[in-house]
């Protein structure tokens, strides 16, 4: 295990749950890949809350956050479809939709979901 992730990790935690957005710091702060520090906290048994695009670690019931949106504009919709690996979304690829068109990752991950598109591969390996 790589002790200075797995310090970044435990100075970041809040209510004993590692923040995506937290966790992305560590990443960019250690010059490592958040893959690696999604694998240090599955050592440390620290599960990722907050996730950026609402789908996990949200409200008190730590579930989704998601809010389907009644129309979804042609150019989101073309991007979220153009995106597309093996039937789903992959999160990086919702990220780079939402820097792309200078929108919120949760727009986009509300986007896809009034889509039926699902979001997978993870870039912590969360999901």
């Amino acid at each position: 295990m790589n002790q200075e992730i797995a310090t970044q990790i435990q100075e970041s935690l809040t209510e004993g749950r590692l923040p995506c957005p937290s966790a992305f710091k560590v990443a960019r702060r250690l010059a490592v890949s958040p893959q690696q520090v999604g694998e240090v906290a599955n050592e440390l048994n620290v599960k990722i809350s907050r996730c950026q695009l609402g789908l996990f670690g949200h409200g008190s019931n730590k579930g989704k956050s998601l809010e389907p949106v009644q129309e979804v504009g042609e150019e989101l919709q073309a991007r979220i479809e153009g995106g597309v690996v093996e039937g789903s979304l992959p999160c990086a690829m919702a990220w780079g939709i939402a820097s792309e068109l200078t929108m919120k990752r949760l727009d986009v991950a509300n986007a896809a979901e009034s889509l039926g598109m699902r979001i997978t591969q993870c870039q912590l390996g969360c999901f």
